[in-house]
């Protein structure tokens, strides 16, 4: 029988050097990876190959938890979280992940999530509540939310709006030519809309978006997605290396070096954003919670002196 599994035969390119991950399998690292099994949470972190695990569980202690299950309804082709049909939702869920975030002592975490287009609300419901009971369980915990796109339903945008999250985030994942042959369901525009939406919804949040690169983009087309993000509202960037998570998945095209990295960082910053992070090992919610605090620092002063 053959298989409906389309592989790419190019083979791996060798990775260069600054791709290199340094392994830390500390005591902090064994104690996120057991308070994940024993709650029965999925973190992004595994299901996606993450090249910092190691750096966020083992130093920093922190995880991004993945909501909504663990099998997405679109199959991107970069992306090595399972697809197919999803279980049923886990209504405790929510009250799980926000006694981990406290039992963690958490200053800021990230929530993300499969894609539910079989959901009428695509998740944000489940969504909202987690942010509602991790700020019910800890005042000392900043939230940020990576969600899906919602198939841009202003209603379910809202929903999570009023949740009230810290950082408000939705990624564009690639330039505007390569959407379509890289995401799944997903469109250029719409994420676009997702990220206007929820500033319209809420005009002081802080909106944050990523994008990978080595997918075969031009420079020239990463600082026209720089300007559409930035005429939608967003503050916040992330750019990171695009690596190929296995043979059924797009092939690396090109790896970016850290001087460019560096170059597309300055070019972030000279257009208006008011924070960047960008270097090949970037993901989209690497060093969150320093960014965040860059932010706050950067955009309100006050809060300088009020930490200090």
């Amino acid at each position: 029988m053959a298989s409906n599994v389309e592989r790419y035969e190019k083979p791996y390119a060798r990775k260069p050097d600054w791709l290199k991950i340094q392994l830390n399998t500390t005591e902090s690292f064994r104690y996120v990876r057991r308070l994940m099994r024993e709650e029965k949470l999925t973190t992004v972190c595994e299901e996606a190959k993450c090249p910092n695990i190691h750096e966020c569980w083992g130093t920093h202690r922190t995880a991004t938890f993945m909501i909504l299950g663990d099998t997405c309804t679109r199959r991107c082709r970069f992306c090595a979280v399972k697809t197919g049909l999803p279980r049923v939702l886990d209504l405790e869920e929510p009250r799980r992940v926000a006694e981990s975030v406290k039992d963690m002592k958490l200053k800021h975490v990230v929530v993300t999530m499969v894609n539910r287009d079989d959901l009428k609300d695509g998740g944000a419901a489940v969504l909202a509540e987690t942010v509602i009971q991790i700020h019910r369980v800890t005042s000392e915990c900043t939230v940020e939310v990576l969600s899906s796109d919602l198939m841009g339903n202003r209603d379910a945008i809202r929903v999570v709006s009023e949740s009230r999250p810290e950082i408000m985030s939705h990624n564009l994942e690639t330039v505007r030519r390569l959407t379509p042959s890289v995401r799944s369901r997903s469109t250029y525009d719409r994420s676009l809309e997702f990220l206007r939406i929820a500033k319209e919804i809420d005009p002081e949040a802080v909106t944050k978006s990523s994008m990978m690169l080595g997918l075969g983009e031009t420079r020239d087309e990463i600082l026209e997605a720089m300007d559409d993000l930035l005429a939608n509202g967003v503050t916040i960037m992330n750019l990171g290396q695009y690596l190929q998570p296995s043979r059924t998945h797009l092939p690396v095209q090109k790896y970016w070096t850290p001087a460019e990295f560096s170059e597309l960082r300055e070019r972030a910053l000279e257009r208006g954003f008011s924070h960047c992070e960008s270097a090949p090992l970037v993901r989209s919610s690497y060093h969150a919670g320093e960014q965040y605090e860059s932010y706050r620092r950067r955009i309100h002063p006050l809060f300088a002196s009020a930490d200090g």
